[in-house]
């Protein structure tokens, strides 16, 4: 049974305010970028089962404003794991799911781009709001890129 995990990095973040990092909003782009995500999900991404998202301000924003755009928004789980610059961490928080079809994980780069590659062999630019969607036969092994881009064509 096939899985797809789609990684969405925030939207643009606002280094003008002196908040800690994760406590740094997203700007107007941003949130205009992470609208746009949840539109691209809405008309190409299918059912989700389930959103990771990282408990950084800037990650929790673009996800609500994302969901927003779909008309099933997935049950939506706070993750400690999923903020992290690392692409290992992110990997470790995938292969710990367990019975989810098609799941969002909401992120920050480095650790996106990285755990991409990890997954599938390849390295996209993951910019802000950047998706990328990958197929894996299960949480464990190697997968497909399928599409990616902000939002993807």
């Amino acid at each position: 049974m096939t899985r797809t995990l789609v990684l969405m990095r925030h939207g643009k973040s606002d280094w003008s305010v002196n908040v800690s990092d994760q406590d740094r909003p997203l700007t107007e782009r941003g949130r205009r970028q992470a609208t746009e995500a949840g539109r691209w999900l809405e008309r190409h991404g299918g059912a989700l089962d389930l959103a990771l998202v990282s408990p950084a301000e800037r990650a929790n924003t673009a996800w609500t404003l994302a969901a927003a755009e779909l008309s099933e928004p997935p049950p939506v789980r706070s993750e400690r794991g999923a903020y992290t610059f690392d692409g290992l961490d992110l990997l470790a928080l995938v292969r710990s799911l367990g019975q989810e079809r098609r799941v969002v994980l909401v992120g920050h780069n480095p650790a996106c781009e990285e755990m991409v590659e990890l997954l599938t062999g390849q390295r996209p630019e993951m910019k802000t709001s950047a998706l990328a969607v990958i197929e894996l036969p299960d949480w464990r092994s190697p997968g497909t890129l399928v599409t990616h881009g902000r939002p993807p064509s």
